[in-house]
């Protein structure tokens, strides 16, 4: 069954529009909806000649399992990067100060109003490469987010201020607000512990 993608004009979004994935495309509606239903936003950024992309896409989009799993706790986006370059930008540059690296499909989880706390790359769908399954994330995201969500924005909110106070010009701060908030959700993301539960050693 076609989600709401069948309808855009991005070869890269029309890939994704038969997933069982309930994706939505960049945009109010989905925002609102978030909003609405307080979940999550999972937001995956790539592009059509991207082979991970199609890799992630076969392994889990096209899963009925997983794709249960997103639709029931998150609110599901599809961006596509030659589209969308300032969205790929920014978030690209959370991920990379978060993790060391970047790359696509761009995987990245949010608050309703925006502000990611979490974000990758590639997940595989069962452990391997020393990573946990997609399955796992999501499931872990989900309960964090119900559980602990308080205190991430705290410290979230915390630790934006340190980076606003770090060197960044007024123009560079103004400019890259929405990229500080995205990098100190994320920091704090890596820092928690999936196993015990708790905020491990502040990220440097």
């Amino acid at each position: 069954m076609p989600n709401r993608l069948g309808h855009e004009n991005s070869p890269y979004l029309l890939q994704h529009a038969e997933n069982p994935v309930d994706w939505f495309p960049w945009g109010d509606e989905a925002i609102e909806i978030a909003k609405k239903e307080d979940k999550p936003i999972f937001l995956s950024i790539g592009y059509a000649a991207c082979h991970w992309c199609h890799v992630m896409a076969h392994e889990s989009f096209e899963d009925l399992e997983t794709a249960s799993i997103m639709n029931q706790y998150f609110v599901n986006i599809k961006v596509d990067r030659e589209e969308r370059p300032d969205l790929d930008n920014i978030y690209m540059n959370a991920v990379v100060a978060l993790t060391g690296r970047g790359g696509w499909p761009m995987s990245v989880f949010l608050t309703p109003e925006g502000q990611p706390f979490f974000g990758g790359t590639y997940f595989p769908p069962v452990r391997r490469y020393n990573m946990s399954s997609f399955k796992e994330v999501l499931l872990n995201v989900a309960r964090i987010w119900r559980e602990d969500r308080s205190q991430l924005l705290r410290s979230s909110a915390d630790l934006t201020e340190h980076l606003k106070s770090s060197g960044m010009s007024n123009k560079e701060s103004q400019e890259f607000n929405e990229e500080l908030l995205d990098e100190t959700a994320m920091r704090l993301s890596q820092s928690y512990d999936w196993e015990d539960g708790g905020w491990g050693k502040a990220p440097k």
